[in-house]
C-alpha cells in the first residue's frame, strides 16, 4: 500500500502542476484550487507513505487521497466540461479530507502496540 501511496503522490504532483498552468492561462479559479489541492496533499501522501507500520496512518493517507480525488476531480471536471462528477461529490472529498486529517492526528496520539 505504500508504495501505491507514493505512486498516487506523484500522480496528484504531477495533475497539480498541469492544472496550475491551466489555470493560469485560462484564470478558472475552480482550476487552480483543484490544483492547489492536488499539490498540498502530494507531499502529505509521501510522508504518510513512509509510516508503512503505522495502519492508522495508512488508513487516514487513503482516506485523503479519496477525498482530494473527490473534491479536486470535481472542480476539475465543473472547470473543464461545465459539469461535476455526480452530485455532492466536492463536499463528499471535503469531508474526506476532513476525516483524513483527523486521521493523522490519531496515528499520531495511539500507541502501536
Amino acid at each position: 500500500m505504500h508504495r501505491a501511496l507514493l505512486a498516487l503522490a506523484g500522480l496528484f504532483g504531477a495533475l497539480g502542476v498541469a492544472a496550475a498552468a491551466a489555470g493560469s492561462h485560462t484564470a478558472d479559479p475552480l482550476l487552480s484550487l483543484a490544483a492547489n489541492f492536488l499539490l498540498l496533499h502530494a507531499p502529505a501522501l509521501i510522508g504518510l507513505s513512509l509510516l508503512r507500520d503505522n495502519r492508522i496512518a495508512i488508513g487516514a493517507a487513503c482516506v485523503l487521497a479519496v477525498g482530494v480525488i473527490l473534491f479536486a476531480g470535481d472542480l476539475a471536471m465543473r472547470a473543464r466540461a461545465g459539469t461535476s462528477l455526480f452530485p455532492m461529490a466536492a463536499p463528499i472529498g471535503g469531508g474526506a479530507m476532513i476525516l483524513g486529517w483527523l486521521g493523522v492526528s490519531v496515528a499520531a496520539l495511539v500507541q502501536r502496540r
